[in-house]
């Protein structure tokens, strides 16, 4: 749904698959600088929410994804990932319970794959999944805000921002983003989302032998990193620009953005075995790598020999 604060003086809207929200209204550092103090709210609403009621709904999330949730209190916001059988990531889900039903919002375009996926599992338990189109998201730098739809614009009460200020504050705090830092073969240990929307010690869940095998005995094929990017030069490097070392294609751009501070910021995927001070050049453009996903992540628990040899 295209969002009505895109009438709002100067919007611009941004590019698919957010063009239903604006990228900036016209001063974009300006915009970044008063979302960082916490004092703007950026429109999300192209995001898609879903609703997952029922009495059995924490337990039932819990079973079904990779995230603990049997616990979850009241207001507490977290993330979760739907993954496939082999441990891949599908859907990324940033939810809430308000003591009647989870609320989970989504990436655009998301949302009916992974209710179509949650209602082939209800089997028998109290639960139902539905979309909340009633809903939007409004975010700050730190947090989120579901508000009904209908009054969007009531709901601002603070100067506004465009999505290429939070962008560039997700960027800066390293935070991955789904079908951009992400692709059809991402495991969550390559782009940092073991912890924050995985959870190493609850019980199983689809895809939960691949997050425990990686995590005990190995390491993750590739791994996400910050780029510092070359100021002289005026462009950014698209979604999915090759990253190059030593005339070879190392990984691919997730992100990039220009921020107030750091000025031209980006995230990428690139080969776990790429030096970590290695010059890259990212579509292109000169870039320094910064850890964010180490090299050696994963083989963190020391287990029985025996269970090494069997999980091999």
């Amino acid at each position: 749904m295209r969002s009505p604060l895109l009438d709002l003086p100067g919007a611009v809207a941004a590019d698919a698959p957010d063009s239903d929200v604006a990228a900036h209204y016209g001063d974009l550092f300006a915009e970044q600088r008063t979302l960082a103090k916490g004092e703007a709210v950026v429109d999300r609403s192209n995001r898609e929410v879903i609703r997952i009621s029922g009495v059995d709904r924490l337990k039932w999330l819990n079973d079904l994804t990779s995230q603990k949730l049997d616990t979850l209190k009241p207001g507490e916001w977290t993330q979760t990932l739907n993954l496939d059988a082999q441990g891949r990531v599908l859907h990324h889900l940033t939810l809430v319970d308000d003591g009647e039903s989870v609320l989970a919002h989504v990436e655009p375009g998301t949302a009916q794959s992974l209710i179509d996926y949650l209602d082939r599992m209800r089997f028998m338990l109290r639960v139902e999944v539905s979309r909340a189109d009633d809903l939007a998201v409004l975010s700050t730098a730190t947090e989120d805000l579901l508000v009904p739809r209908a009054e969007l614009a009531e709901h601002l009460g603070r100067p506004v921002a465009g999505l290429w200020a939070y962008e560039a504050l997700r960027i800066e705090a390293h935070r991955p983003r789904l079908g951009f830092e992400t692709d059809h073969k991402t495991i969550p240990h390559e782009v940092g989302w073991i912890g924050a929307a995985v959870h190493l010690g609850k019980g199983c869940y689809r895809g939960q032998e691949t997050v425990a095998r990686v995590h005990n005995l190995g390491h993750p094929p590739r791994r996400l990193v910050f780029l510092h990017l070359d100021g002289s030069v005026d462009t950014l490097p698209p979604h999915g620009a090759p990253v190059i070392f030593e005339s070879q294609e190392v990984g691919v751009v997730g992100s990039a953005a220009r921020h107030h501070e750091l000025g031209p910021i980006g995230l990428a995927v690139i080969k776990r075995t790429v030096p970590v001070d290695a010059p890259l050049l990212a579509g292109g453009v000169a870039a320094a790598q910064e850890i964010v996903v180490p090299p050696d992540a994963g083989r963190n628990v020391s287990i029985d020999p025996a269970l090494r040899r069997r999980l091999r």
